[in-house]
């Protein structure tokens, strides 16, 4: 008997079990793929454009280099951010420093947000999905066990086959959290490397622009 005749003699509860542990597995795999290719991404982009930032002869020309790069660069918003303009808001209150601090903390902020996105599901995924699946474990024996009781006559190829087939939803759970967990934790310590780099910056930068004449953080 095959996975899909499992699906198509089950109940309504075995179905919603199926497909919920289907959805979960494939809703995974699309976070992990995606954020594998977004942080290997960021990585380099991180060390690119922190190079081309120092590398330059003034704040100037650093924003300039940085600013070339493409927008989904994740150093870009902190080099935006410290182009403060005079308004009449509470956003310009303060002096320069306390200004350069709450403008790089919301775009920090924002982009390590970016980071983070899909963790959660990660998370959920791998926590959740043995129990959904020993949830199916359990209603397809307690059906084996009715259908046995209702047959009279109690062998073992009567035992083994439908508590087996119940069995596979344990398995099944198992499948689908155990890359969710192994993702959840692989991919958060390359997020940690990445904000460890991004809040470095980010400090630097603060306490570079701190001491820089307003002009020099303005666009001409």
């Amino acid at each position: 008997m095959n996975v899909f005749q499992l699906f198509t003699q089950g109940d309504g509860v075995s179905k919603v079990v199926t497909l919920l542990l289907l959805a979960m597995s494939v809703s995974s795999w699309v976070v992990i793929l995606w954020k594998s290719w977004l942080l290997h991404r960021a990585s380099g982009d991180v060390a690119r454009s922190t190079a081309a930032f120092w590398q330059a002869a003034s704040v100037d020309e650093a924003r300039q280099n940085v600013e070339t790069f493409d927008r989904e660069d994740l150093v870009v918003p902190l080099i935006v951010a410290t182009k403060m303009e005079a308004t009449g808001t509470l956003a310009a209150a303060g002096d320069r420093s306390q200004q350069l601090t709450r403008r790089l903390r919301d775009a920090l902020h924002a982009v390590l947000h970016k980071l983070q996105f899909g963790q959660v599901l990660l998370a959920t995924v791998g926590a959740t999905a043995p129990f959904v699946g020993l949830l199916g474990t359990v209603w397809g024996i307690y059906h084996a066990l009715i259908g046995i009781s209702n047959a009279g006559q109690i062998t073992i190829d009567k035992i083994s086959g439908p508590v087996g087939e119940a069995l596979i939803m344990t398995a099944a759970g198992l499948a689908v959290a155990i890359p969710a967990v192994l993702a959840y934790n692989v991919l958060g310590r390359r997020i940690g490397r990445i904000e460890a780099d991004l809040e470095g910056f980010a400090r630097d930068l603060r306490e570079l622009l701190a001491g820089q004449p307003a002009a020099a953080s303005r666009d001409d």
